[in-house]
């Protein structure tokens, strides 16, 4: 019987232990990086292609990272909710030195 998560702090470290190659943790960093860059740049010039770039980037890096190099099925796919803060919350803790890349 598979785990249900009653709180995001309960989802963290399930969502890190699925998060253990370095490649895979390396590609979230950057699609989410892009996100944030996307973003500015769709807020600057209100262009929609650039708000379209949000979500292509951010998923796009992370299921190949999960696909190819993790070889396991993203978590958003059951927790989308606690997987998308939980990518904000790693990229923070990366930038902290909490999470290695």
């Amino acid at each position: 019987m598979e785990k249900k998560y009653q709180s995001l702090k309960e989802f963290y470290p399930f969502y890190l232990s699925e998060h253990s190659n370095l490649t895979c943790r390396r590609l979230h960093f950057l699609g989410t990086t892009l996100v944030f860059i996307f973003l500015g740049f769709f807020l600057y010039t209100l262009n929609f292609w650039y708000f379209l770039m949000i979500p292509i980037s951010g998923y796009g890096f992370a299921w190949i990272g999960h696909f190819f190099f993790e070889k396991n099925k993203p978590a958003t796919f059951q927790y989308p909710l606690y997987s998308f803060c939980s990518d904000f919350i790693m990229y923070w803790d990366i930038l902290n030195g909490k999470v290695k890349i």
